[in-house]
C-alpha cells in the first residue's frame, strides 16, 4: 500500500471497504493538496430500482462529500441503451430512450437518500453525445484498438468460446471514457467489474492532455443468495425502496457468513465492534440470530 494522509478521517476513507485504488500514491496527494476534488460516478438507468449492491459505492461518494468534495452523477442515458456486460456473458437488450428517461426518474430520487444532493451535480451523457456526428464517433474509436479491448475479461472469454460480442459493446467502455473528459474527472468509482471500463477513461485523459483519474474500486456485494453479485437481474436484490418489513425479511434471509461484509459495507458500526463480531462468530460466543437482527434494524434505519 502506498502512502495515504494521516488524518483518520481519510484512513478510514481508503481502507474501509475499498477493493483497490490506482493510483493510490496519487489520490493520497490529491487529498493533501486539499482541493475540492471532483468525484465521477456513472448510473446506467438500466432498470429504476437502487439496490443495496449499489449503496457500497454510494456510501463511500457520501463519505468523500462530508470532507469537502464533489459528486458528478452522469445519468447514462446513452450508455444504458448500449447495454455494459460488465461480469455479464451475453449481450444485454438495448433499451429504448422513454425506458431510460422513466428509469433514470426514479432512480435519481433514490440516488439522494444516500448521497448529499447540495454536493452533487447532475448531468445526463445526451448533454454531449447527442451534439456526436460519425466522424466524431470514428475519431473516438480510432485511440483504441481491438486487442485492447479483448483484454477485457467478459470480452475475452466470450470471443474464446464463439459466443457473440456486438460492436457496440466495444464503443461503451469508450463512451464512458469521453465522460471523464467532458466533466474533467479526478477520481472515477465503480465496483471491481468496471475496472477496465475505468482506466479506459483514465488513459482517454492523457490522449487528451488532461490529468489521469485516479480510480476507486469497491467491493462487489453478494446477493442473498450468498453466492452470485447482488442484481435485479438475478433476483438476489434487496431494493432500498422496499417496505421496512420486506427489507427487514430478506436481510433476516441472507447466510450467516455474509453478516459482517454487510456490516462492513452498508453500515457505520465500528471497525473494533466489526472485529468483535467476526470473532464472536468465529468461536460461537455470540448467536449469529441476534446480530442478524442488529444488521437488519440497522439498514432498514437508513432507509426509513
Amino acid at each position: 500500500m502506498g502512502k495515504i494522509p494521516a488524518d483518520e478521517p481519510y484512513r478510514r476513507l481508503l481502507r474501509r471497504g475499498v477493493a483497490e485504488v490506482i493510483v493510490e500514491e496519487e489520490l493520497a496527494k490529491l487529498l493533501e493538496s486539499g482541493r475540492k476534488l471532483r468525484l465521477k460516478q456513472g448510473f446506467d438507468p438500466s432498470c429504476p430500482d437502487i439496490h443495496l449492491g449499489h449503496v457500497v459505492g454510494l456510501r463511500k461518494l457520501h463519505q468523500f462529500q462530508e470532507l469537502g468534495h464533489e459528486v458528478i452523477l452522469i445519468v447514462g442515458d446513452w450508455t444504458a441503451q448500449i447495454g455494459d456486460p460488465s461480469g455479464e456473458s451475453q449481450t444485454r437488450p438495448m433499451l429504448s430512450p422513454e425506458e431510460v428517461r422513466a428509469n433514470a426518474e426514479t432512480y435519481l430520487k433514490q440516488f439522494f437518500k444516500v448521497v448529499d444532493r447540495e454536493k452533487t451535480t447532475v448531468v445526463w451523457q445526451s448533454e454531449w453525445f447527442t451534439k456526436f456526428g460519425l466522424a466524431d464517433i470514428i475519431g473516438l474509436a480510432s485511440k483504441f484498438t481491438v486487442a485492447q479491448m479483448l483484454q477485457r475479461d467478459d470480452f475475452s472469454k466470450r470471443y474464446a468460446s464463439g459466443r457473440p460480442i456486438a460492436i457496440t459493446e466495444f464503443l461503451y467502455p469508450l463512451l464512458q471514457a469521453y465522460d471523464s473528459v467532458v466533466i474533467e474527472s479526478d477520481v472515477e468509482f465503480g465496483g471491481t467489474d468496471q475496472k477496465f471500463n475505468c482506466l479506459v477513461g483514465r488513459e482517454l485523459q492523457q490522449m487528451m492532455g488532461q490529468p489521469p483519474q485516479q480510480v476507486f474500486l469497491v467491493p462487489l456485494l453478494l446477493g442473498t443468495d450468498g453466492s452470485m453479485k447482488m442484481s435485479k437481474s438475478l433476483g438476489n436484490y434487496i431494493a432500498i425502496d422496499e417496505p421496512p418489513n420486506e427489507m427487514y425479511g430478506k436481510v433476516m434471509s441472507i447466510p450467516d457468513e455474509l453478516m459482517t461484509d454487510y456490516f462492513e459495507l452498508l453500515t457505520d458500526v465500528s471497525d473494533d465492534e466489526l472485529e468483535e463480531f467476526r470473532r464472536g462468530l468465529a468461536n460461537d460466543s455470540v448467536n449469529p440470530m441476534v446480530v442478524k437482527k442488529q444488521l437488519a434494524r440497522e439498514l432498514v434505519e437508513q432507509f426509513h
